[in-house]
């Protein structure tokens, strides 16, 4: 159970640390993005910083819970962030969530709950992993996500095109490209976290943890390239959904997890696929659009003939 709450709480640092950071973004011109200046506008603020510790913070409190539980366990229930994310955001922002939004809520817990039932994963052999298994894995994970980003390439982002279009396509394609790289962080983090039990020398002196840094960092690369290449609302589902469902064949495929089969197969299907649509609906509500915040900053510098005109806009549409 101890597992079960530090990921829990893993979800809500992390959603912590979105919703600060997505704050102080909002206090930086945006012809600052993707330049130098805006990480410096950014390190000036308290706010940003606060967001980089709750980071920090989701990052030990994952390790910890990894250090206690299975990756079958510990990576679906960080899912919870979106919709931790969502509340918090609703609370910061000062925007109330309507009834879509907290059903999509309740449906992901309940999915989510249902998914762990049905699975009930138990730990692996404690023989460890041997290195030719680990090749392999890392391989086609690698493989997996290079396809990807092939394939993602293929827009009108990126390249050095000069183009200022975006591509939802792209930005889909690439989000689960980063997921799937989050998906071996997370397996590699599992990795050092048994290390880290013969001390910290052993944990320096091993190669998890330095995979963990650099596949992490390329994670990082492959999400902000998401986002660039189109809105989160296209980059989002993927990313959320990805990582998980790679965790888990890492978990089951390579670190010997065991799931029930059976109908309690079936059932972790279905409410797969429960969770899914639940992300799709929440990914789309209006408090999470990229235009969201730009709405707010609209009618606080115009006041109310800011909200006639985007009536106007949606009723155009």
């Amino acid at each position: 159970m101890l597992s079960y709450l530090l990921a829990v709480l893993a979800a809500c640092a992390n959603a912590t640390s979105s919703v600060l950071q997505r704050k102080a973004n909002r206090e930086v011109p945006k012809k600052q993005n993707l330049t130098p200046r805006l990480i410096w506008s950014l390190a000036h603020q308290p706010t940003w910083f606060g967001g980089v510790l709750a980071i920090t913070a989701g990052f030990l409190l994952q390790a910890a819970a990894l250090g206690h539980g299975q990756l079958s366990v510990v990576e679906p229930i960080l899912v919870l962030e979106l919709p931790a994310t969502l509340i918090l955001g609703g609370w910061v922002f000062r925007t109330r969530l309507g009834r879509r939004e907290w059903a999509c809520v309740l449906v992901m817990a309940v999915a989510l709950g249902s998914i762990l039932y049905a699975l009930s994963p138990k730990a692996g052999p404690k023989s460890g992993v041997h290195w030719y298994i680990w090749l392999t894995a890392i391989g086609l994970n690698l493989a997996v996500a290079g396809a990807l980003v092939a394939y993602g390439r293929r827009g009108p982002a990126g390249g050095g095109r000069t183009d200022k279009k975006g591509s939802a396509r792209q930005s889909a394609v690439l989000g689960v490209a980063a997921g799937s790289m989050f998906g071996l962080t997370a397996a590699l983090m599992k990795a050092m976290t048994g290390t880290l039990a013969h001390g910290i020398v052993a944990l320096v002196t091993h190669w998890p943890v330095y995979g963990m840094i650099a596949t992490g960092v390329l994670g990082m690369f492959l999400l902000q390239s998401a986002m660039n290449a189109g809105r989160l609302i296209a980059a989002q589902p993927g990313l959320t959904l990805s990582d998980p469902i790679v965790s888990v064949l890492w978990g089951v495929l390579v670190f010997g997890e065991r799931v029930r089969l059976g109908w309690f197969a079936g059932l972790a299907v279905v409410s797969g696929l429960a969770l899914a649509t639940a992300v799709m609906m929440l990914i789309r509500s209006p408090l999470l659009s990229d235009e969201s915040g730009q709405a707010d900053e609209g009618q606080a510098e115009e006041g109310q003939p800011s909200a006639r005109r985007r009536t106007v806009r949606s009723a155009g549409r």
